[in-house]
């Protein structure tokens, strides 16, 4: 009997060793990091935050009743811009041939800390602040990605580091950049070819989310273009002999892109849709517009991929006897990530803590899940892990990826909008402009300005920050995918 006792307990811490060994095996992609030290200068800014939230607060919900979609946002734009320029930065206006887009600068020398701030709302996503859809106006747009919260919190970063700045006489520069149209991926590759971020150390950027975490991972490149053709119209039914259809030459390219699909690489995205395609069933459309994406896992993926669709374009106008003009609007690279920065925005964000949510405020994200049939989780408390990402692309795209060729750029998220509810929708918009946002918003400002006093405070990190960044490029320096004589698509103050 105490031989099989010996046995089974020898077999017991061996099974003890192979669980915590598989336990350890679990998740490789796990990275250490302790939360960083509160200094006086993060004390400091941090102080200035709190004792600012309410103007920051009102700040935030004036972007967020503004609601302007992109390159429209001459309200938005404009009140962070005084903003800035009331608390010591010079403003420049209208940067990049956009009316909406700005840059903000304080101090000199090195090193140069850039921050990204978006303004852009979503269209057709107007939302009262309560937790069931009830538009404020039917139709108008929302900010269903919290892009009000990202412009303020980016600018009280911005402002607390320049506090902390003044007050210590420390050396180097802040650069706010107001950029907008990021919706439609367009702000900031036009910013980006016409040199506005050129010059920076290091860049910091968030964005409002469902997790509080700090992301390693890429994103897709992209091309978007729209696509016309022009063709002759004539009687559906008493002469279509006598008409050349530009419907049938969008079909027909449709019809080649989703067979091409098979033949791409798993990491390709091709999206469409049909803009004009007609107005009568008897009278054959002269005239067709589609406007396409086309993603793929880099930049030399995605302009193979789009020199295939234009083949297959050129295809479908020589079969439907058609004429057809290419409007290219924009393209981006992949992001690159950089895992010193982030490190420190990780360290930085364990020192914060995510918001703190009342149990009023769960009550309220709960109900909006009630409302959508998910499940009731409410708001996230808990920061995530920092990993490695499980694989180097994603889905999405963003011009922020513009700015990581061009300077090392660090990437936060932080909660708003209740877990499990769909990105660009309402609920975002009814949690964005009241006090979940505003937590959100004050949260990702601290964060950002403990981040930004590091680099400011020690070389090193850039130094190393730099270092990996220009691995990461491979020798490659950055093109702009834009053709140089293309114009920002500007629309005109209402």
């Amino acid at each position: 009997m105490k031989k099989f006792f010996t046995l089974f307990l020898s077999l017991l811490f061996l099974f003890s060793i192979f669980a915590y060994s598989e336990k350890a095996k679990e998740d490789p992609l796990l990275l250490k990091v302790k939360p960083a030290e509160l200094t006086p200068l993060k004390k400091e800014a941090f102080s200035w935050l709190d004792t600012n939230m309410a103007e920051l607060a009102k700040i935030n919900e004036k972007i967020w009743s503004y609601a302007e979609v992109a390159m429209e946002e001459y309200e938005s734009a404009e009140l962070l811009a005084s903003y800035l320029e009331k608390k010591g930065f010079k403003v420049t206006r209208g940067v990049a041939s956009m009316p909406t887009a700005f840059v903000a600068v304080y101090g000199s020398g090195e090193p140069v800390i850039g921050i990204l701030a978006e303004y852009d709302a979503l269209p057709g996503l107007s939302q009262k602040p309560v937790p069931s859809k009830q538009p404020v106006e039917e139709g108008k747009p929302g900010h269903g990605c919290g892009h009000n919260i990202f412009g303020t919190a980016s600018t009280a970063a911005a402002v607390a580091m320049k506090e902390v700045m003044e007050k210590q006489k420390l050396s180097g520069t802040i650069k706010l950049f107001g950029c907008p149209a990021e919706e439609t991926v367009v702000g900031k590759v036009f910013m980006a070819r016409d040199g506005v971020f050129d010059g920076l150390s290091c860049c910091i950027q968030w964005h409002p989310s469902s997790v509080n975490g700090v992301s390693l991972g890429s994103s897709n490149a992209l091309n978007q273009f729209e696509v016309e053709f022009f063709g002759k119209t004539a009687h559906a039914a008493g002469d279509p002999w006598r008409a050349r259809s530009a419907l049938d030459a969008i079909e027909l390219t449709n019809i080649g892109l989703n067979y091409l699909r098979e033949h791409l690489k798993p990491t390709a995205r091709i999206h469409y849709v049909i803009l004009d395609g007609g107005g009568a069933p008897n009278v054959v459309p002269d005239y067709a517009r589609a406007w396409y994406y086309v993603r793929d896992i880099n930049r030399e993926s995605a302009e193979k991929d789009y020199e295939r669709v234009l083949k297959i374009i050129e295809g479908a106008a020589k079969m439907t006897e058609t004429i057809y003009k290419i409007r290219f609007i924009s393209g981006v690279h992949e992001m690159l990530s950089n895992r010193p920065g982030n490190e420190i925005v990780y360290s930085n964000l364990l020192l914060v803590g995510p918001p703190q949510f009342t149990e009023e405020e769960q009550a309220y994200a709960k109900e909006i899940q009630k409302n959508l049939g998910i499940e009731e989780k409410g708001l996230k408390k808990e920061i995530e892990p920092f990993k490695l990402p499980q694989r180097s692309w994603g889905g999405g795209s963003t011009d922020v990826a513009e700015v990581s060729w061009l300077t090392p750029t660090t990437s936060l998220g932080v909660a708003f909008k209740p877990e499990g509810t769909p990105g660009h929708h309402w609920a975002a918009v009814a949690c964005g402009g009241m006090s979940i946002g505003h937590k959100a918003m004050i949260t990702a400002a601290k964060v950002m300005a403990a981040s930004g006093i590091d680099f400011l405070t020690n070389p090193g990190i850039i130094k190393k920050m730099r270092a990996e960044w220009m691995e990461r490029k491979e020798g490659k320096e950055y093109k702009s995918p834009l053709p140089v004589d293309l114009e920002p698509p500007v629309k005109p103050k209402k």
